[in-house]
């Protein structure tokens, strides 16, 4: 038995306790993350929450109520709306790094996470690494984790060694103790795949590249809205992710990074905001973060994120998280026992996302029987075409992706349809 997160009063289960999440962020039970009302009045199931969370009201609020109120830009006037703005913009910042257990100065704002990637193989990586260094990635990456640091190698003539997937489908450290040597210079992987929906052991990652000099950098893109992260045990020495897998507006994302590293890298793109001075011979450039946020940033955006923030501390990362193990579960048990579907991924560590593959439905065709059921899922390679391949999948899955506003209940409903399709 508990109290609800907001209001203060009684509930029974964490299906009530859910359903409390959904009237206090959404709007009411009946406009939960999964339920879409249209125009023509069908309701619709969105559990496609790993490619672009649904935007609670309050970050819609925050985002609507800065246009409204003051539609100023930041660090650029004395007047009350460039002081809200302001106070805005960087009380999201310092949100940011509440959550992730970082310092304010530490935080960078990015557009996603792949503008975060970049930015690190554009600075650091071309400062740092040189012929003949490695870089290792896995298997499970992202597109965005991959193709920056190729880009990087090609420059540079580095190469680049992937981790496999263990047996269960996990990440295999002991690939990784075998790829290590004194030639790595950078370790980069995924906290959760957006494929395979299983957590990875990224402390364990972060202290073997540690052990031969290496940095380690986390794509916390999946996790940020799925449970707890802290950057000081986890150990990475950067951080990155996108807004809009975490509840907050596209456009909006972050990079952390520990400030000792940031104050040593270069500035990237140039502009207003990233100087200290500016003369018609030279310029110099701001510390860290403003160092790497040249030009006007998105304000609203970025607000919004904020707003998001606020929702996941509120609820409580490890409630979510408990959730998303109940959701993962339940998934796992569903999808292993249909004869008909293969699931991508093992047990442990399984969140609220899941991966499957029908034997009779290409996975567009399966998308199209359940978008008839009222389900909108994801179908196609979900930016992880190296995986799929690996996985002997090479024209992708689909993938049910649930939020920390659903519970296993609608877990088993969605089991139940599929089942009914597959019969």
């Amino acid at each position: 038995r508990g109290t609800s997160l907001l209001t203060g009063s009684a509930i029974e289960t964490p299906t009530e306790i859910n359903a409390q999440m959904k009237e206090d962020f959404l709007g009411g039970p009946e406009e939960g993350s999964s339920f879409l009302q249209q125009n023509d009045e069908t309701i619709v199931h969105y559990l496609d929450n790993a490619e672009r969370y649904r935007k609670p009201e309050a970050v819609l609020d925050a985002v609507d109520r800065y246009y409204a109120t003051d539609n100023a830009n930041v660090h650029r006037g004395a007047h009350e709306l460039a002081a809200r703005a302001t106070a805005g913009y960087e009380g999201a910042r310092a949100k940011v790094a509440r959550l992730i257990g970082g310092d304010d100065r530490e935080v960078v704002y990015t557009k996603s996470a792949t503008e975060g990637i970049n930015l690190l193989a554009n600075t650091w990586g071309d400062s740092n690494i040189k012929a003949g260094d490695e870089i290792i990635l896995s298997v499970m990456e992202d597109h965005s984790n991959i193709i920056p640091w190729q880009r990087l190698a090609q420059r540079k003539g580095a190469t680049i060694k992937y981790v496999r997937l263990s047996e269960e489908f996990t990440y295999d450290l002991e690939h990784l103790k075998s790829l290590l040597s004194e030639r790595t210079k950078l370790v980069a992987a995924t906290h959760a795949s957006s494929v395979l929906g299983t957590r990875n052991p990224v402390a364990k990652v972060a202290d073997l590249a540690h052990q031969v000099g290496a940095i380690f950098v986390l794509d916390a893109s999946q996790t940020m809205a799925r449970g707890p992260l802290n950057v000081g045990t986890i150990g990475c020495d950067f951080l990155v992710a996108s807004g809009h897998t975490m509840m907050a507006p596209y456009g909006i994302g972050f990079l952390w990074g520990k400030y000792k590293l940031l104050e040593g890298m270069k500035p990237w793109q140039g502009g207003g905001e990233m100087i200290d001075e500016v003369f018609l011979e030279k310029s110099t450039y701001a510390p860290p973060p403003g160092r790497f946020e040249a030009g006007t940033p998105s304000i609203a955006e970025t607000i919004g994120l904020g707003a998001s923030i606020d929702i996941i501390m509120e609820t409580g990362t490890r409630n979510i998280l408990e959730n998303e193990f109940r959701i993962g579960e339940v998934l796992y048990k569903g999808l292993t026992d249909m004869s008909n579907i293969t699931l991508l991924g093992g047990a442990e560590e399984r969140l609220g996302i899941a991966s499957f593959v029908s034997a009779t439905h290409s996975p567009r065709e399966m998308q199209k029987i359940l978008r008839k059921k009222g389900y909108r899922i994801g179908d196609g390679l979900y930016s992880s075409q190296p995986l799929h391949q690996v996985l002997g999948y090479p024209h992708g899955s689909n993938r049910v992706s649930f939020s920390m506003f659903d519970t296993e209940n609608e877990a088993r409903d969605f089991l139940q349809i599929l089942r009914s399709c597959m019969s």
